[in-house]
């Protein structure tokens, strides 16, 4: 009896083999091309991925080389574009003139406003001076106009020079403070415009340095001529994080379980992170709530299968005024996986307005050690996940590394020849082996019966005697 529970355990669990894994076991297969070749690449995934994909987390994808080898791959959010850019921001310049000695040691007369602008920046007159001796420029002085809570990090100043002037060299000093009372060295540079016999300019206009927040700058030169620059602007750091470029979908609706909902059949790779209506009609405003059917086992005889969950609560519009056309946009709503959509009003629409969905495709990074080219391969049933986790696809390369990774070029999707038949004979074959499954375990059951009832009998009799 033993051994019949155990064969009959084994029976339960038996599968049928599956069938080879090449590109004619799936429906579509897209064409891969790149520039150069790398060790590893990676691949926006197209929309048509997610239209033909039979698996809502993408299991059916594959990657091939010529020959039909599946390639080793791994799928990733796409990161954030990160692009670095500046501010330019204007400085009040104010020229000290003196008749000699470094600006540190210069006794100043500053006339500021309330809020700590300056207003005048002067040189205290000595009553030792000599008048035979002209003051001439010793330093700027600069204001950023920005008070203590707002100053922002600067990293560097760009300098003009006067119009009437296109050739100059020098050596300057940079020092900043946020009183005008204490002064701390940030920088130095070799400003240059150097003019050719062409007429060809060669410009080092820059004085950088480490990222520093201040509101008054103070620019000596310790070589060179000093010169009254035309302007002088500061530079602020802008970072600016641009999301991936989204994929949208446009559904036209159907009838739903309930008079007051329309249906929208959704591919089910897809897991929209946004959602909105689009109207035909030039003027409408319709309330109602966007969400999915989900099943759930009835807890009354009578009571259906099913709930619906909604996602979003909102009012959707499209008016006509004058020339200018009002619509609302698209909305924000947590990715989820569902076969349908649904729009529930309080009353059933007399509109039909399309589903129009957003969402952002994955990255796929392949390790490209097959005979080129390579083919993205998808659409299959009940197909077995393939990817790997990134460390074992391109182990040791860092965040940055794989966001510079080149990228492949996807060509169009071409649909297998009789790649519908096989999934259909496939299916059927599924079906037929879970029955015979089925029929083979309901054998193993009764034979156990009958033998269990044997030797009840065999018990019966023999206590009888």
């Amino acid at each position: 009896m033993k051994h019949l529970l155990i064969a009959a355990c084994a029976v339960s669990t038996l599968a049928v083999a599956a069938p080879g894994d090449t590109p004619q076991d799936y429906t579509h297969v897209l064409p891969l091309t790149a520039a150069t070749r790398q060790g590893v690449l990676q691949v926006r995934l197209p929309k048509e991925v997610y239209l033909r994909s039979r698996s809502a987390m993408l299991d059916d994808v594959r990657v091939f080389d010529a020959s039909g080898k599946p390639l080793a791959f791994a799928l990733r959010s796409p990161p954030q574009e990160t692009r670095l850019s500046h501010r330019d921001l204007p400085l009040a310049v104010f020229p000290l003139m003196s008749k000699g000695g470094p600006a540190s040691q210069l006794d100043l007369d500053v006339n500021t406003s309330t809020d700590g602008r300056l207003l005048s920046v002067k040189v205290k007159p000595d009553a030792s001076d000599n008048a035979a001796h002209p003051a001439r420029l010793s330093a700027l002085v600069m204001d950023l106009g920005k008070a203590a809570d707002e100053q922002p990090l600067i990293t560097a100043l760009r300098f003009t020079l006067p119009p009437d002037q296109s050739d100059y060299s020098a050596q300057v000093w940079l020092e900043v403070s946020g009183d005008m009372k204490r002064w701390e060295t940030v920088g130095a540079a070799e400003l240059n415009w150097l003019v050719n016999r062409e007429a060809q300019t060669l410009v080092n206009d820059r004085l950088d340095f480490a990222p520093r927040a201040f509101r008054y700058a103070r620019l000596s030169w310790r070589a060179g001529t000093p010169l009254q620059f035309a302007t002088i602007t500061a530079e602020q750091p802008v970072r600016t994080d641009t999301p991936p470029a989204s994929e949208q979908i446009l559904l036209s609706p159907t009838a739903g379980k309930q008079p007051e909902d329309l249906v929208y059949t959704v591919p089910v790779a897809i897991a929209p992170d946004k959602a909105g209506l689009q109207f035909r009609e030039a003027n409408v405003v319709l309330a109602g709530q966007l969400g999915i059917y989900r099943d759930m086992p009835p807890r009354h005889v009578g009571q259906p299968g099913w709930r619906f969950d909604p996602v979003l609560n909102s009012t959707f519009y499209r008016i006509t005024q004058g020339e200018q056309v009002r619509a609302s946009g698209d909305l924000d709503v947590a990715p989820v996986h569902a076969p349908q959509w649904v729009l529930r009003t309080a009353r059933p629409a007399t509109v039909q307005p399309q589903l129009h969905l957003s969402w952002q495709p994955g990255t796929l990074v392949l390790l490209g050690n097959g005979n080129g080219p390579y083919q993205l391969a998808v659409g299959r049933e009940r197909a077995t996940p393939a990817a790997s986790s990134i460390e074992q696809v391109a182990p040791g390369f860092s965040e940055a590394e794989l966001q510079k990774l080149e990228y492949a070029s996807v060509g169009p999707a071409r649909q297998q020849a009789g790649s519908e038949a096989r999934d259909q004979a496939a299916d059927v074959e599924a079906a037929s082996a879970a029955q015979r499954r089925l029929l083979l375990l309901w054998g193993v059951l009764l034979l156990g019966v009958a033998v269990l009832g044997f030797m009840v009998w065999r018990l019966i009799r023999s206590s009888r005697s």
